[in-house]
């Protein structure tokens, strides 16, 4: 598959980072900004409702107890799984990966055509994992410290310190992210910080996207 960044009309941006650090509140800001939010959460969810493309493999895989009486997915029980595993951790996400990335680019052309947008950003937190970070003009990693992480984690999901923990473990260390960034955005504080520091991306993005439209190339 191309890189999406050889798309001419918006700047494809990667808005990345672990879990439970502040992605969603930097998303927020850029679509009220204008940009369109793709959340690769909800996209992947979708895929895994009852007889959609990744529904089947995964029930074959893991066995029908994951499912609710209706069906659908019981993503708890799918999610105490593969954080503990990381064999079926990988194999859940080489079913899902590629189906939400080629959902992504279909909505890029759509997008294109219609022309509303100049920056497109995809919302997901796997992106480097996956090895998708050079198919986008601009990476973003939001971070925070650790135990700030780990207290998120433990209020959002009612979860103690060690299951939190395997959590952040499951993922790549936000430090190595960083190394992928071409702006970060550090949300270990209050979140009007967060937003201030969204905000101030956003005019470079806005710079970003007038200078590819241009021809300025955004890959170093």
């Amino acid at each position: 598959m191309e890189s999406f960044s050889q798309n001419k009309s918006m700047l494809i941006v990667s808005l990345t980072g672990g879990i439970g650090c502040g992605k969603s509140v930097a998303a927020k800001v850029f679509q009220e900004r204008g940009c369109y939010v793709h959340q690769a959460d909800k996209a992947a969810h979708s895929l895994m409702e009852p007889h959609q493309p990744a529904w089947k493999k995964i029930v074959s895989h893991f066995g029908h107890h994951i499912l609710n009486q209706d069906n659908t997915v019981n993503r708890a029980r799918l999610g105490s799984i593969i954080f503990s595993n990381p064999q079926k951790r990988e194999y859940l996400n080489s079913i899902i990966h590629p189906l939400v990335l080629q959902k992504k680019k279909e909505i890029i052309n759509q997008l294109e055509r219609e022309k509303k947008y100049k920056i497109f950003i995809s919302e997901a937190a796997l992106t480097i994992e996956a090895g998708y970070s050079h198919f986008f003009d601009k990476v973003v990693v939001t971070y925070c410290d650790e135990e700030v992480q780990i207290q998120r984690l433990m209020e959002r999901d009612h979860i103690n310190k060690t299951e939190a923990q395997k959590k952040i473990t499951s993922q790549m260390p936000s430090q190595k992210k960083l190394e992928y960034a071409d702006y970060i955005i550090d949300t270990s504080g209050e979140i009007q910080k967060t937003v201030e520091q969204t905000e101030r991306i956003y005019q470079r993005l806005i710079l970003d996207y007038q200078l590819k439209q241009k021809g300025f190339s955004q890959k170093i």
